[in-house]
């Protein structure tokens, strides 16, 4: 069950640099390896592959907590998850006391305003939000967003589909949406 949702997060992360190195931020070294303010494409992947395996990592246990949530017949409310700075460890986001009573959208709007606070401060390497929803107001298709960001610049949202079969969550092939950069890093300002 878990295997398509794996598979489609790594192909989401699959991708071609073109160059044979990219510039670093400023602030670098005045000797050693990174003296010369460039990563190579071999670094780039190494880091690229750090950031995916936590964010699969964060992903599947995120999901594997929230399917209770899914096939109960309540209605379905937000929750978030977080892999700490040890790059291992996934912890719900529990702010139920504080959120109690709010709708889903205020809900996700607080935990996004949370993981910002806590991102900053570097305490996390990556956040996700899961809630449930419709693909359009016509639609009876159920569907389950993974709102993810990680530390390293990585950040979109998942959309897979479901059905409730047995008690248990059907998984049909997920998309993935561009989401903005936001929880770690403002946003640069164009400059002109």
């Amino acid at each position: 069950m878990f295997r398509i949702r794996k598979h489609a997060l790594v192909a989401t992360f699959s991708f071609f640099v073109l160059g044979t190195s990219v510039p670093l931020a400023q602030g670098l070294p005045e000797s050693g390896p990174l003296a010369d303010g460039e990563i190579s494409q071999e670094e780039l992947a190494g880091i690229l592959a750090t950031a995916q395996q936590q964010l699969i990592r964060l992903s599947d246990r995120a999901t594997e907590d929230y399917q209770s949530v899914i096939v109960d017949p309540e209605p379905n409310m937000p929750a978030a998850w977080m892999l700490m700075k040890d790059g291992s460890t996934v912890k719900r986001l529990n702010l139920d006391s504080q959120v109690e009573g709010m709708p889903a959208a205020t809900r996700i709007a607080v935990y996004r305003a949370a993981f910002k606070s806590v991102a900053r401060k570097g305490e996390i390497n990556a956040a996700a939000i899961l809630y449930t929803g419709r693909v359009s107001e016509e639609s009876d298709t159920e569907v389950l967003v993974i709102e993810h960001e990680h530390r390293l610049g990585v950040s979109g949202n998942k959309v897979i589909g479901y059905e409730i079969e047995g008690g248990d969550a059907a998984w049909v092939k997920p998309v993935t949406q561009k989401k903005p950069f936001q929880w770690f890093y403002d946003a640069k300002e164009d400059a002109s």
